[in-house]
């Protein structure tokens, strides 16, 4: 029952928001409020979806930074695309890529979809996400964490 009593004395304890990081690029023109993102699977070992989980859920919670994950790549303004590039994803890529509206920005998140990471050279990876189409901000790491995934989409909306 003490640590109760302490609870409730103490009161909640939280770190302050790490400040704004330096804008890598210049922000989306006309994106005021949110950012908002479509996530693809390019295809990948799901190591970056469980980081991407955490970054939008409870504790990191990147909707507070005006980012936002939508269902559609016709109402995103950027494309959030993790693993390495498959055959049989290539065409979707590109397809899902001329459906988001302009101006749209590609992000490319985890080690595979920056270089091939473990996948290397396997017979089923076309290549990097890089190599299939224009990455404007990348985010290293197998997987990133969620605060390196929250710091880039931060650079792209300025917040």
């Amino acid at each position: 029952m003490g640590w109760i009593r302490k609870a409730f004395r103490v009161g909640r304890i939280a770190e302050p928001a790490a400040p704004a990081p330096q804008p890598a690029m210049k922000p989306i023109a006309g994106v005021r409020g949110s950012l908002q993102i479509r996530h693809v699977d390019a295809g990948s070992c799901n190591g970056c979806e469980v980081e991407i989980a955490a970054a939008f859920g409870p504790v990191y919670d990147a909707e507070r930074f005006g980012a936002r994950l939508v269902a559609s790549p016709r109402h995103a303004d950027a494309l959030l695309v993790t693993g390495v590039v498959t055959h049989n994803m290539a065409g979707p890529l590109r397809t899902t890529i001329d459906a988001t509206p302009r101006p749209r920005r590609v992000i490319a998140c985890g080690d595979c979809a920056l270089n091939r990471g473990v996948f290397g050279d396997a017979y089923g990876v076309v290549g990097a996400v890089g190599e299939v189409v224009p990455v404007d901000v990348e985010i290293a790491g197998c997987p990133p964490s969620p605060s390196q995934i929250i710091e880039a989409l931060r650079s792209v909306t300025g917040k």
